[in-house]
């Protein structure tokens, strides 16, 4: 039973699933006095949004991880990320016409950055690791 709950919990679209519901939970929450359809666009919206730029974040994460030298290691890949995902959040939320755009993407970029940060983190902490192994032989 364990190692299901564990497929299960490790499962991406079940990660891609979750982001879509909790975020666009959020957007929806947000946007709740502004009259339907837009509280549910802003949902939908900002749902499909996280959960893709869940994906490219991570991507990103890993080739940028190992690019940077030294303690920009730790910051850099994080940053980077964040501020596209900014970007990305505002024009589409923008061109969707949500209401609310300041508030809707607050939560959603505080969760992706701080894991962001949390994975890079782990990246450069194994390498640190391997760098150290390969001195010490």
């Amino acid at each position: 039973m364990r190692s299901v709950l564990r497929r299960f919990a490790s499962s991406m679209l079940v990660h891609l699933l979750v982001v879509f519901a909790a975020m666009g939970s959020w957007a929806f929450y947000a946007n709740r006095r502004y009259p339907m359809p837009q509280p549910l666009s802003a949902g939908l919206v900002q749902g499909m949004l996280s959960a893709l730029l869940m994906v490219l974040q991570k991507s990103a994460i890993d080739v940028l991880a190992r690019r940077f030298p030294g303690s920009a290691a730790l910051w850099a890949p994080p940053l980077i990320t964040a501020a596209c995902s900014a970007v990305v959040l505002i024009v589409i939320h923008r061109l969707g016409g949500t209401p609310r755009i300041a508030q809707t993407i607050t939560l959603p970029l505080i969760v992706s950055t701080g894991y962001a940060a949390t994975y890079n983190f782990s990246i450069v902490r194994r390498r640190g690791r391997r760098l150290e192994h390969d001195r010490a032989l």
